[in-house]
């Protein structure tokens, strides 16, 4: 099986079921006699989702891009994991309990919303009142990581900027919050395209040296004695947590120990007892007396562009941009954003969505005929990850201003991300 209009000869991605044809129609059977649905069975969850065809759309990295030592690992990336902690919790003693957090990303929120015709504001109180019920300690808000990932991208494309020149070309910055676009560029493109990546990190690792430093800190926990999980729209985010050498903490763990899309978050709560509307309603980050939906600008679930454009033309212009306009150009996932001043472009953004706006950036990088200072990158069509809402809906977590988060803390006090976070 081949990605939809796949140029290469030949590619060790398979399906699932491309292997059970071969088998029928070379009339094998298993050698040790087990029935082809008891061998599924057993193959676990992560085999069981592969069963959905690959399209060029959806999958960036046709080059043998997951091996087999990361095909185990993904395996692990499951529900199943994250209920065999939670019930070793209730059996074990209570010495070798693990401290479960869970750190919502707030794109996943209008999907619950929509699936269970939820407001979002209630939706995300549901699902954290359904988390504690199965034995969560904390549920945490990847906004605040993201604000850290934004100011961040902000310095690094000021610096970036004031280093550019013909001999040493710093320009144009791209976004690296994406998984599947970083993993395409570092295993596909190689070492042409990677010195613009940002350096930034994303805002899930941001989240895993949160939750594993400092929060650990506070609470007078090793990091070891946290189960850290993520909720994610995007399956490209179970590779993010398994990247080769990747750890995110300053005590050389991983900061996110595994990763549940939406969907999976919501398959448990549908084979739960509890109907959602039964779900015991609660509060991300303790109790808040006032509350507020939030969410980053932008015409994606990223946010990245907005962020970085208005500090860059208020820093490197004086600038103070309030509305942004976004122009589409070839199609509606290529936009342009452009800071212009007696009838000069000062500075000129991109956001290119998808795998073919993506391929037409690289090419015209390639030949230096890119004309943008920064291009905000996302592997998916519209900027939403592949289990999202039918709509990119970068709609934020209920959180509040005033409650007492250990995170706005940091912000409050030292003014800059931590040493220990980036």
């Amino acid at each position: 099986m081949k990605c939809e209009h796949c140029t290469r000869k030949e590619c060790s991605k398979k399906s699932k079921t491309d292997d059970q044809e071969n088998v029928s129609s070379d009339g094998a059977q298993p050698s040790d006699g087990a029935s082809p649905a008891k061998e599924s069975e057993e193959k676990g969850e992560f085999h069981k989702l592969a069963d959905a065809k690959i399209f060029l759309s959806d999958c960036l990295a046709c080059d043998s891009c997951v091996t087999v030592e990361e095909g185990v690992q993904l395996s692990q990336q499951s529900a199943k994991d994250f209920l065999h902690v939670l019930n070793l919790n209730k059996r074990c003693d209570t010495s070798k309990h693990r401290v479960l957090v869970v750190s919502v990303c707030p794109q996943s929120l209008p999907y619950f919303a929509a699936k269970f015709n939820l407001s979002v504001t209630d939706a995300s109180r549901r699902l954290c009142g359904f988390l504690k019920s199965l034995g969560v300690h904390y549920v945490f808000d990847t906004t605040i990581a993201a604000d850290f990932s934004i100011l961040e991208s902000q310095k690094e494309f000021v610096r970036r900027y004031h280093q550019h020149s013909e001999e040493q070309r710093e320009l144009p910055m791209l976004t690296s919050a994406c998984p599947g676009w970083v993993r395409y560029a570092e295993r596909v493109l190689g070492r042409p395209i990677i010195p613009y990546l940002c350096t930034a990190k994303s805002p899930q690792q941001v989240m895993g040296s949160l939750v594993k430093d400092y929060f650990a800190r506070q609470q007078n926990l090793s990091p070891e004695k946290i189960f850290h999980v993520v909720v994610a729209p995007c399956y490209d985010k179970k590779l993010e947590a398994l990247r080769e050498g990747l750890s995110t903490t300053l005590n050389g763990a991983r900061g996110t120990d595994c990763v549940l899309t939406s969907g999976e978050i919501a398959q448990i709560m549908e084979q739960s007892d509890l109907s959602v509307k039964d779900i015991a309603v609660d509060t991300l980050f303790g109790d808040m007396k006032e509350v507020a939906v939030q969410r980053h600008d932008g015409v994606s679930s990223d946010g990245h562009l907005a962020h970085v454009f208005r500090h860059a033309a208020k820093e490197l212009f004086g600038e103070h941009v309030e509305e942004i306009t976004y122009r589409a150009l070839r199609n509606k996932d290529f936009h342009e954003v452009t800071l212009e001043k007696n009838g000069e472009v000062l500075l000129r953004f991109a956001a290119a969505y998808g795998f073919r706006n993506i391929q037409n950036m690289i090419q015209k990088l390639k030949k230096g005929k890119l004309p943008y200072h920064f291009v905000e990158v996302l592997a998916c069509p519209r900027g939403k990850g592949f289990t999202g809402p039918p709509t990119a809906c970068p709609i934020g977590i209920v959180k509040a201003g005033c409650s007492p988060t250990p995170w706005h803390a940091i912000l409050r006090h030292e003014g800059s991300l931590p040493s220990t976070v980036m």
